[in-house]
């Protein structure tokens, strides 16, 4: 239902006022385009396979749910600012490895395990469906992209490297080197001078509500919600200017 409306709005609007087209589109990487969560989960595997860690885990399954309520609740606190990049990567692995038995969890087993994950990670090619469809369209419009992501430096253009999308982005707007994460305003700052865009004339899409959207709104921007995990819009502070369930509803709109 909300699909059906957002999307008829938008393509009524697009009809109507053509000269309201934006020019510059800030996109946002992880599990937008990129299939972070998928593509997480097989490096997941990988890794509990790698360490052995049977050996610690009569169920792997109780180890996969521990790592994931660890990284959502590490990630929240990352993208506020509350926590370091180097407390993630060591406490994201520390909290699952501490459920198995008898294992020895130290900081040095920590960041070796976080090397060979992001090493599988970041090697996977798997995108959203319709990621490489949107971003050819796009282009073919011929409007500016500019990635923007929390995610780490190298890993981030190791997987744009491995999924083929990054000769589509004009910029890569990362938040290490913004030296601020969204949903910081100094973020979206830091990008619309990097990128040259004007506030009036660019687009943010993202599939996070806080740090895409609202982070976006409250910077001045417009802001298009790819409702990837079926949130209410309504549960946030400030609507959405769109909302798409897929990929491929946003050509309706731009």
């Amino acid at each position: 239902m909300y699909s059906i409306f957002f999307i008829t709005f938008a393509a009524e609007l697009k009809e109507c006022y053509p000269a309201m087209r934006y020019k510059d589109l800030f996109i946002d990487f992880d599990d937008t385009l990129y299939d972070t969560h998928g593509n997480a989960e097989i490096a997941l595997r990988e890794t509990f396979d790698v360490f052995h860690l049977e050996r610690y885990f009569a169920d792997p399954q109780v180890f996969y749910d521990a790592y994931w309520l660890a990284n959502i609740d590490l990630w929240t606190h990352y993208s506020k600012g509350e926590i370091t990049r180097d407390y993630l990567i060591v406490e994201r692995f520390r909290r699952p490895l501490s459920v198995g038995k008898g294992l020895n969890v130290t900081e040095a087993l920590c960041l070796e395990m976080s090397d060979v994950f992001l090493d599988f990670c970041s090697s996977k090619p798997g995108v959203v469906e319709g990621a490489h469809e949107l971003m050819d369209y796009l282009k073919g419009r011929g409007y500016r992209m500019h990635m923007t992501s929390n995610g780490f430096h190298e890993v981030q253009y190791k997987k744009l490297a491995a999924c083929g999308l990054r000769d589509y982005f004009d910029t890569i707007i990362l938040s290490e080197d913004a030296g601020a994460n969204k949903p910081s305003s100094a973020y979206f700052d830091y990008a619309m001078k990097t990128s040259g865009a004007e506030r009036q004339s660019t687009l943010m899409i993202g599939d996070n509500l806080q740090t895409d959207i609202l982070g976006a709104l409250n910077a001045g921007l417009d802001a298009l919600l790819f409702n990837r995990w079926d949130v209410n819009p309504n549960d946030a502070t400030q609507a959405p200017t769109f909302v798409v369930w897929s990929l491929r509803d946003i050509m309706n709109i731009l």
